[in-house]
């Protein structure tokens, strides 16, 4: 592409053309979290299609900040969690819509694609694609705490006085779920969500005497564990597949009414000028053999059909133990928060921690 324009350019306009068409249309700025786009797949992409890659690490909101003050504009591809796109394409515009005639469907998981599509649609227009993925569930010493398949199976007496959470949101939405009820599907009820976190406080409150303590950090956590004081709790799954690094009987449990799901994205800013690049990028870290090079550079999994088994055999092992098929696709992806429900989160967190 690259010789094709400078060839096209009169020798009068050629430092003009070099200096401004071949740069937006081929490179890629690609706005990023750390691990996401190792150096090594970096340098194969560059040398399978001509591309370069720019990368820009960053967070959640330092990405809608910075799209936010352009307009959509600096970079190429960005990757926001996906609960972080419908809201702020609503507010700001900051995105553009995903032509998913470009996107290479068969190279992701269905579930995650699909939930992901619909977790970020607006308008009636897709503006995301997953590609990272982590869970919330539950790390369970198995030989110490058989009985702990779900959320409120922490609330066993087998386990009294010696499992931990946090008073965070994914304890009460985790709780709901294991009770029966879908509180994604109360987001737009405030009377109706009002009335099931109530459930849930009445819940955490009779299994209040159960808990060690409310975990704050995962080194607290991993502590806990290691130590036996805890022998289950709600954890995220890296930190379960750590523990079991060091101890085969402590492992990341899906729980039977679902883990809790968040997924990094692909989205494309508005005002992005390598839209090719970007779904070729995007096509290429998905293939099974780099998406798996990527999950061993962040430790995480990708949304990359078959990807799990090219890792380390560690990692499969672990991963595989912890995710049959059917559990991943029993997750519960996190959709996007409307405003209000923190409010009445934070009241019954409090009430708990106030609890005798």
């Amino acid at each position: 592409m690259k010789l094709q324009t400078t060839a096209a350019c009169s020798a009068v306009a050629l430092s003009f053309c070099v200096a401004v068409a071949p740069a937006t249309a081929d490179t890629l700025r690609l706005l990023t979290w750390g691990g996401y786009a190792p150096d090594d797949v970096i340098a194969q992409f560059e040398e399978e299609t001509g591309h370069t890659v720019e990368v820009t690490t960053s967070n959640n909101e330092e990405m809608i900040a910075k799209l936010r003050a352009t307009g959509g504009g600096g970079f190429d591809l960005a990757q926001p969690s996906q609960d972080r796109i419908a809201g702020p394409q609503e507010e700001f515009g900051i995105y553009k819509p995903i032509d998913m005639s470009q996107i290479d469907t068969a190279l992701f998981i269905p579930s995650m694609l699909e939930a992901t599509k619909g977790n970020t649609t607006v308008g009636g227009d897709v503006y995301g694609v997953p590609h990272i993925w982590g869970t919330s569930g539950l790390v369970v010493d198995t030989a110490n705490a058989p009985s702990v398949k779900d959320y409120t199976d922490l609330c066993n007496d087998d386990v009294a006085g010696k499992v931990s959470y946090r008073l965070k949101r994914p304890t009460l939405i985790g709780f709901a779920f294991a009770m029966g009820m879908d509180p994604f599907a109360a987001y737009s009820d405030e009377a109706a969500y009002t009335e099931m976190m109530e459930k849930v406080e009445a819940k955490l409150i009779e299994c209040k005497a159960n808990v060690k303590t409310y975990w704050d950090g995962s080194d607290q956590l991993i502590g806990l564990m290691r130590s036996g004081e805890a022998v289950a709790a709600m954890a995220w799954d890296a930190g379960g597949w750590k523990l079991n690094a060091d101890n085969p009987d402590i492992n990341f449990i899906a729980p039977t009414s679902g883990a809790l799901g968040w997924i990094d994205t692909f989205a494309l800013p508005a005002k992005g000028k390598a839209d090719e690049a970007a779904y070729a990028w995007i096509n290429f870290v998905m293939k099974p053999e780099i998406a798996a090079k990527i999950t061993e550079s962040s430790s995480y999994f990708t949304a990359s059909k078959g990807a799990d088994e090219l890792v380390n055999e560690e990692q499969k092992a672990r991963f595989q133990a912890s995710f049959p098929p059917e559990a991943i696709d029993n997750i519960k992806w996190y959709p996007t928060v409307p405003t209000g429900l923190e409010v009445i989160e934070g009241g019954v967190l409090d009430r708990v921690k106030a609890a005798n």
